[in-house]
């Protein structure tokens, strides 16, 4: 069930070294595509980084020890040129389109097993002299991905009666 699937979701930060079989990222990969975005724009790009060169300089945009060991790295990034904007105030959803479609990605890692989390901390200059971006592009996130070497911590959520209302 879906349920069961939000809860299996969880901030993944240490990962066994293991390479991810190829079926499995394809799977991700997939399930990504398949998100929606305002008027399908889809102003996103996405990159896999697996080779060990390239994965040690998106890591090194991110100065926190538990990322060192992750097989993979998807670099998300956005393209607000190609995202729709709503004509009454402006609002780009490069943003919100993206954030989609990552949890997508997210919750199908999940499902195949894998652990996942979400990084936006990071330095995007550092990123961007270090690792060749997409034209038109700008970093948005990085989700490590592989085979979690932690277990979840128990969820900690606000009753829904203090984020719900009925009207």
């Amino acid at each position: 069930m879906f349920k069961e699937l939000c809860k299996a979701r969880y901030s993944c930060r240490a990962y066994d070294s293991k390479n991810v079989e190829a079926d499995k990222l394809a799977y991700v990969q997939e399930c990504v595509q398949l998100a929606p975005s305002a008027v399908n724009r889809q102003p996103w790009h996405f990159i896999m980084v697996t080779d060990p060169v390239q994965l040690q300089a998106v890591k090194d945009a991110y100065h926190r020890d538990w990322i060192q060991n992750v097989p993979a790295i998807i670099v998300c990034c956005k393209n607000e040129e190609a995202a729709w904007t709503r004509r009454y105030d402006g609002h780009n959803h490069a943003d919100i389109d993206l954030a989609i479609a990552v949890e997508h990605l997210c919750l199908a890692a999940t499902e195949a097993g894998l652990g996942t989390c979400w990084v936006c901390n990071f330095d995007i200059n550092q990123l961007r002299a270090g690792f060749a971006m997409p034209e038109g592009y700008e970093p948005f996130a990085l989700i490590p991905i592989g085979y979690p070497a932690d277990k979840p911590t128990e969820k900690v959520r606000k009753a829904i009666c203090e984020t719900w209302e009925r009207r």
